[in-house]
């Protein structure tokens, strides 16, 4: 017993030692890789210390990564942070070329930026990926595949002061290689070495280019400086002679002196121990030469008529010239000088000649020459520049010369001439005062008119808008006082504008005008601030009633019948009422605001009436803003359901179509059906969005439609919008020829009223309509009591009766008039449809008058796409 004991004893102390060994194998490991770490981070740091470009310093990285890990594919992306862009510095793979190779049409940052290293980038964080983690990535629209595939990409970013300034990545393509925790923590850790390294790198390269840099500019400048020395030099020297020259142009001295004096500063600046200077007379036709001088001692030329010598080809060309002596004999040769006049060429012992024309007056009327004899005397292109510009100065010397003989000649001129002009000003000046008191006449309906409107000579908004701040800075320094604002908007404006013309609306604005001055004090303020848009502040009212009473007696001056174009037309009026003093914070916009606000809703009910601005009316504007903004997020996130209402046969009450509907179950108003969608629609601008939508949910809906029901017509009420322009009826084709359903399936009704309102813009799109196959008609028909023959030309092929009728069957009067749009109707082989069949007796009164096919809640139930069968939506991708 006591043999076994000591047995198991010695098996214990065999397996401690096993595991102590294993364990001394494992840190022996670590050590050692520790060390294969520390050195490779050594050879990294030499690296970057004695590496004399950066290429050498991340090819040092590359082969030290290598001992540590396959890195046989490895690239370095770093920010350059003046231009904030990523680029490549170092990249090596065994597949892929570099990316100014691989994307030559693409931005490198931006083939990065979309890729896996951007996002390590932006995510600051290392990425270890393989091939399923690189397709969630791109589902995920996080990334775009860059590059060929791989078998791992790891990726770390690279950290300076907290802030990512690279990535490190390395890839395999080799399904035997991979990478797991190791790998990268291990490359995290050498990242972390590297960044401080590359800084390090990059100061230092930074630091010898700027040197570099630097050297070279302060050389370059030490030359400029040297340039700029010997340029100052030389221009003090051509100021001080220009200086001369300008003196020489006011001094009072003969001509003889002034020519001399003249050449001599010439001679300072180049030699010119052979000069002439030739002028033109006053009659443009005479040359004369006030100075000449040679070497040879030849006598000065005498005034002679123009011909073909130098100085002509100077004034010919008007430009400096220098010739060679070769030149000049070459020019003889060719006839262009001394052609005319061989008698003047002295030109044989002439080694070089410079001209230079003077510019006087702006004109060419002489040239300056200096010639030369010998070649050691020779003249350059510089010389030529330098005679050009003292050219100028001495052309203007012999100006300022000239201009003072002749201004001495002028000055008697200028006193007769004086003498006559005062007498012309005297009688100039009666006929100035004319036309200044003409112009501020003028002035003066300047600012009458930008102040006031053109048309009615009432004030304009801007005038208006002055007045009522001036009466709300009164109102707040005297709480007493009160004043009210009205807001007009005339009704029926835009009919008689488009009925009777611009010439019978602008009548209509005048006399308009006209009433409401009849209605209010001196005063007040009428004012005209839009087309058909009129408002007037009460001054001084002692209670809310004197503002109703004046809102009474504009309603009652504006129904009275207007006559315009020989006929008698009623108009009327929708006015919204707000007082001062009922908010501290009251200001002229928010006042005519509140009149606005108050004017619509007197359109709402019905118009021809005034509503008083109060709580309640700022309340609504609030709750329909916030009712348009619901109803936009309500159209993205898809919230809108539809209803499909059926058109039956009356007699055998068949289905014949259906007319989808939209709905809004909305949270707190419960379910907004089609009509109050629609008046929403209207007033923020979002019908033809809704109609759009209702195709796009039809769509969706339509196969699941055609399980329950088979193929069948569906009749869709659309917007008169939608025809206002060709691009928005261009979109309305679109959409149509992206429907499930076949073109002869479908029919489109527009509203009667739009139509006789915008006849024109419905006639072209009907015809565009028509070519795509599908079934046009007007629903509301008999509202707006279209002229017949306007259908006769239209391509239609049905009509819905506007749901009133069927209120009043049971009059007489009602029942022959259904029976004329019904004998209509067949007239014109169009199908008539009748709306709002409520109950059985509708239904039977209906047979009898010979209809055949309706719609309403009398006959058959409407279908929610809610309850719709659930089936895979093949038109999903239409709308993805």
């Amino acid at each position: 017993m006591f043999r076994e004991e000591t047995d198991q004893l010695a098996d214990r102390d065999i397996d401690k030692l096993s595991k102590r060994i294993t364990r001394l194998k494992s840190l022996a490991r670590k050590y050692k890789r520790s060390e294969v770490i520390q050195n490779a981070l050594l050879d990294i740091s030499n690296i970057a210390a004695s590496a004399k470009r950066a290429d050498d310093f991340y090819s040092g990285v590359q082969r030290n990564l290598n001992k540590l890990l396959p890195a046989d594919n490895f690239f370095i992306a770093l920010l350059n942070s003046n231009t904030n862009e990523l680029n490549v510095p170092f990249f090596i793979d065994e597949k892929d070329p570099h990316p100014s190779q691989l994307f030559p049409s693409e931005k490198i940052s931006n083939a990065l930026y979309s890729g896996l290293t951007g996002y390590v980038f932006r995510q600051q964080q290392a990425l270890l990926c393989d091939n399923d983690k690189f397709n969630q990535l791109i589902a995920a629209k996080e990334i775009v595949s860059r590059g060929s595939t791989c078998h791992q990409w790891l990726g770390v970013p690279i950290f300076s002061g907290g802030q990512t300034i690279g990535v490190l990545a390395v890839q395999s393509y080799n399904p035997e290689i991979s990478y797991g925790d190791i790998e990268l923590e291990l490359i995290t850790f050498i990242s972390q070495h590297v960044s401080g390294v590359i800084e390090r790198v990059q100061y230092q390269h930074n630091l010898e280019t700027a040197i570099e840099h630097r050297t070279k500019e302060l050389s370059l400048a030490y030359d400029k400086l040297k340039q700029e020395v010997n340029e100052r030099r030389r221009a003090e020297h051509l100021q001080k002679s220009l200086f001369e020259i300008a003196e020489l142009s006011n001094s009072n001295i003969d001509d003889t002196v002034f020519y001399t004096e003249l050449h001599r500063v010439i001679s300072h600046l180049l030699p010119a121990n052979n000069c002439y200077i030739g002028l033109l007379d006053d009659s443009g036709r005479y040359l004369n030469f006030p100075f000449y001088v040679s070497q040879l001692n030849t006598d000065i030329p005498s005034i002679r008529p123009l011909a073909d010598g130098l100085v002509e080809f100077i004034l010919k060309h008007k430009k400096p010239i220098l010739l060679e002596k070769s030149d000049i004999k070459a020019l003889i040769d060719a006839k262009q000088l001394y052609a005319i006049a061989p008698q003047l060429n002295h030109t044989d012992t002439i080694n070089q000649w410079i001209g230079v024309p003077l510019f006087i007056q702006g004109v060419v009327k002489g040239a300056l020459t200096i010639y030369s004899f010998s070649a050691s005397h020779t003249y350059q292109e510089k010389d030529l520049g330098l005679l050009t510009f003292v050219s100028q100065h001495i052309a203007t010397a012999i100006e300022r010369k000239l201009s003072a003989e002749s201004l001495k000649q002028s000055y008697e001129q200028l006193e007769e001439k004086v003498a006559q002009r005062t007498r012309a000003l005297a009688m100039l000046n009666q006929d100035l005062e004319k036309e200044i008191s003409q112009r501020r006449k003028v002035e003066q309906q300047l600012v009458h008119d930008a102040c006031h409107d053109i048309l009615t000579g009432l004030p304009n908004r801007a005038r208006f808008m002055e007045r009522l701040g001036q009466a709300v800075k009164h109102v707040r320094r005297h709480g007493l006082d009160r004043f009210a604002l009205l807001f007009i908007d005339l009704d029926r404006f835009k009919l008689i504008n488009d009925t009777l013309g611009h010439l019978q609306g602008d009548r209509f604005l005048i006399e308009t005008a006209r009433r409401l001055n009849l209605c209010i004090r001196d005063n007040d303020t009428l004012a005209r601030i839009g087309g058909d848009e009129f408002v007037i502040l009460l001054d001084s009212i002692h209670d809310s009633n004197d503002a109703i009473e004046v809102a009474e007696r504009i309603l009652g001056k504006l129904s009275i019948p207007y006559q315009l174009a020989q006929q008698s037309f009623t108009s009327g009026a929708s006015i919204g009422i707000a007082f001062s003093g009922q908010n501290n914070n009251d200001t002229s916009e928010s006042l005519l605001k509140d009149a606005d606000t108050a004017m619509y809703q007197a359109k709402s009910n019905g118009k021809g009436c005034y509503v008083v601005s109060d709580n309640r009316t700022r309340g609504k504007q609030a709750h329909d803003i916030t009712l348009e903004l619901e109803l936009r997020e309500a159209l993205v996130n898809k919230s809108l359901a539809l209803q499909y209402f059926p058109i039956m046969t009356l007699d055998s009450q068949e289905i014949l179509a259906y007319e989808p509907r939209l709905y809004w179950q909305h949270e707190q108003l419960g379910k907004l059906k089609q009509a109050q969608l629609s008046n929403i629609a209207e007033h923020c601008n979002l019908t033809k969005e809704l109609d759009l939508y209702l195709f796009e949910q039809l769509n969706l809906d339509y196969p699941q439609l055609v399980t329950l029901s088979g193929p069948i017509q569906l009749h869709l009420h659309v917007s008169s919008r939608h025809l206002k322009h060709k691009h928005a009826v261009r979109k309305l084709k679109n959409r149509l020829k992206q429907s499930c359903s076949k073109p002869e399936m479908i029919w489109m009704f527009f509203n009667e009223k739009a139509f006789v309102q915008d006849t024109e813009s419905h006639i072209n799109a009907f015809e565009m309509l028509h070519k795509l196959g599908i079934n046009l008609g007007l629903h509301a028909y008999g509202s707006a009591h279209s002229a017949l023959s306007s259908l006769s030309f239209l391509p239609l092929s049905g009509l819905k009766l506007d749901p009133s009728y069927i209120s009043h069957l049971s009059h007489p009067q009602h029942q022959k008039l259904l029976t004329a749009h019904q004998l209509a109707a067949n007239a014109l082989d169009l199908k008539i449809f009748v709306q709002g069949v409520k109950t059985e007796v509708q239904h039977q009164q209906l047979l009898n008058l010979g209809f055949h096919q309706g719609q309403g809640l009398a006959l058959g139930k409407s279908i929610d796409s809610k309850t719709l069968p659930q089936t895979k939506r093949e038109s999903d991708s239409l709308y993805a």
